[in-house]
């Protein structure tokens, strides 16, 4: 985001001017911008401080990781103003923060701080105010040295394991990890950890 804030979310004098058509097409439209970022060729991270409500927290749950400073506060306040959220949150937030939550935020239009939000799940890290886009850049830039092909599959294959069934999502797994394997990047990074060349994992501060 720009500023303090993350995304305070759609513009409410632009939304009352819509026709119920124009509204099913905007959210058919910021539909497909959600889907390019969450099932696209690279991963994505989101850097979030201040607001993140509406739109702007639809918008952080189509990322792969999510990085708060103690800042940012999320909320959903559609509810609060008689609209219904149209940027993915029945399904992206719901599935982060289960359906009970998301229920708690719309209905009486509940506030979470940035710990509640590493609570629910809805974000990974939490830093202090003011180096989220740090944190965030340290991240990528250890997601960057990973093969490409790796990459795209973990951010392309496990949420659509979450929609299968017990079976199905064992064998696609089987199939992505033998199409993975026979990738140059595999094999490269396979004799770089045989012949002692590979880059430690990162252990927990005091292990």
């Amino acid at each position: 985001g720009h500023g303090e804030n993350f995304s305070s979310g759609l513009d409410l004098r632009e939304h009352k001017e819509r026709t119920p058509i124009d509204t099913l097409h905007a959210s058919r439209a910021q539909g497909a911008i959600m889907n390019q970022i969450e099932q696209g060729q690279i991963p994505w991270i989101s850097a979030l401080s201040g607001a993140t409500i509406g739109a702007g927290f639809e918008l952080a749950a189509s990322t792969h990781i999510r990085v708060a400073d103690e800042s940012a506060f999320f909320a959903l306040p559609e509810g609060r103003r008689g609209i219904y959220v149209g940027g993915g949150a029945s399904v992206r937030v719901a599935r982060l923060i289960s359906v009970t939550l998301i229920i708690d935020m719309i209905l009486p239009s509940r506030v979470l701080t940035s710990h509640d939000a590493m609570s629910a799940n809805a974000v990974q890290y939490v830093v202090p105010s003011g180096t989220a886009l740090t944190k965030a850049k340290e991240l990528a830039a250890s997601i960057a040295e990973n093969s490409a092909v790796s990459n795209f599959a973990i951010t392309n294959t496990l949420p659509r394991i979450q929609d299968m069934s017990h079976d199905d999502g064992l064998f696609v797994e089987s199939i992505m990890a033998a199409l993975v394997q026979s990738s140059p990047e595999a094999q490269s990074g396979l004799q770089d950890f045989l012949e002692k060349r590979a880059r430690r994992l990162d252990t927990p501060a005091g292990s």
